[in-house]
């Protein structure tokens, strides 16, 4: 017989549900079940993996359950986009835009744009700046279940001198180590969650050039030495070897972009832990790039870094840097007859890295990142229910991403193409 939808569960999920028939994304995890072929999920986690016998006696004594057959599609963990902004405003009509809108205004923008997000697969968006703290308020209305939207880790303002990179988009301007530990208090005040600084030009400011370093020795350290002291990490928008080399050196935690990195600038990188996000996406996106008519200046410097860009991803897969996966273009946007976070996937495997490391870069390795291995990125009792069904497996081919059809966040179905919600039947 087939179970009534329970309250609460938007979309018809029971909180306790049996996920059975599938094949678990990269295989069993490392001393589960090797025959698993379920996942019991109750109260917005993961209660168990294995069996499908095992999995559901361990549900029914716990209580009512109802299960969902998968049928033999894939089960695989949300993805983590380290590089978003939901307010997204390169220069041209998107910044005119955004530029005219209230307060009000956009944070609706950025909560459709959540939405969109979390319906792409992507269940936790790392945030790398937002204006006006309107990222704040869009991460509480998305915890307390008032718009839907993926788990937000976001960093407020980024932070920048004065007229240096995103000073007219999301950036704070700030001058001296005094102004710059000022800026980095004020973001820790909103509630950032980490702390991103620029620290050279990049290819959305009409002033500079990718290598215009625009921070000195000084004001990163007065920001790393905030931020260290709070306990968060930072992460800097960068493009030249040598104002990351500077960084790295004074305890930088993560380098966005890194347009120009030769394999010394690499080579230290993985040295000292430090993460790299590629961005890849952003300097070959030329379809992108004129539908949202940005000024020709903007496009040709985009695609003009693109070799630079492709040679530093491939220095960093040499180095053994620790890598995860962000799209910086929005991670719902149409691309190459997919999402801008499928496609940068897909670039990262052709620019030399496993498709199996760069699932993990989008998963269980962000996840170790941002510091919450148990939390998310993985099919393991404790962590988020936060999955994805899809028709092929991600960990051998990531272009499997493509045939994605359902999403689930804290258990419950936020998109469901095929109607899962439809086959539950009591456990």
């Amino acid at each position: 017989m087939h179970a009534t939808p329970t309250a609460g569960s938007a979309d018809g999920a029971a909180p306790s549900t049996v996920w059975r028939g599938a094949r678990l994304a990269g295989g069993a995890a490392p001393g589960a079940d090797a025959q698993a072929d379920a996942v019991w999920v109750t109260g917005g986690r993961i209660a168990a993996v294995g069996s499908a016998d095992r999995v559901l006696d361990q549900a029914r004594e716990a209580g009512p359950a109802t299960v969902v057959d998968l049928d033999g599609a894939v089960l695989a963990p949300g993805l983590v986009n380290m590089h978003v902004h939901l307010g997204l405003g390169l220069p041209g009509p998107m910044a005119d835009a955004l530029h005219a809108a209230n307060l009000a205004e956009l944070v609706l923008l950025m909560a459709d744009a959540a939405r969109r997000t979390l319906h792409a697969g992507v269940t936790t968006a790392r945030l790398v700046g937002e204006s006006r703290y309107a990222d704040m308020a869009l991460r509480r209305a998305i915890d307390t279940g008032a718009v839907p939207g993926p788990h937000l880790v976001t960093a407020g303002h980024a932070l920048c001198c004065t007229g240096g990179h995103g000073h007219d988009a999301d950036g704070m301007e700030a001058d001296g180590a005094d102004g710059f530990r000022r800026a980095t208090r004020e973001q820790l005040r909103a509630g950032a969650d980490l702390i991103k600084v620029c620290i050279s030009g990049g290819i959305a400011g009409e002033h500079e050039a990718i290598d215009t370093p625009q921070l000195t020795d000084e004001e990163m350290a007065a920001v790393l030495s905030v931020a260290h002291d709070w306990g968060r990490l930072v992460t800097a928008h960068a493009g030249p070897a040598d104002a990351i080399q500077r960084a790295v050196r004074l305890g930088l935690d993560g380098v966005e972009h890194g347009y120009r990195m030769d394999r010394a600038t690499t080579d230290l990188l993985a040295e000292h832990g430090v993460w790299y996000v590629p961005t890849i996406t952003v300097s070959r996106c030329e379809e992108f790039f004129d539908l949202h008519r940005v000024p020709r200046w903007m496009k040709e410097r985009a695609l003009a870094a693109g070799p630079d860009h492709w040679q530093s991803l491939q220095n960093a897969i040499a180095s053994g840097v620790p890598i995860a996966m962000g799209s910086d273009m929005p991670p719902f946007a149409p691309f190459d007859g997919t999402t801008a976070t499928v496609r940068e996937m897909e670039f990262m495997v052709e620019a030399g890295m496993s498709d199996a490391a760069v699932f993990a870069a989008a998963t269980s390795e962000a996840a170790r990142y941002l510091g919450t291995p148990d939390e998310l990125g993985s099919l393991v009792p404790g962590a988020r229910a936060d999955l994805l069904v899809l028709d092929g497996d991600p960990a051998a081919d990531v272009s499997a991403l493509r045939g994605l059809h359902a999403v689930l966040k804290n258990g419950d179905i936020v998109r469901d193409d095929r109607h899962l919600a439809a086959r539950a039947v009591a456990a």
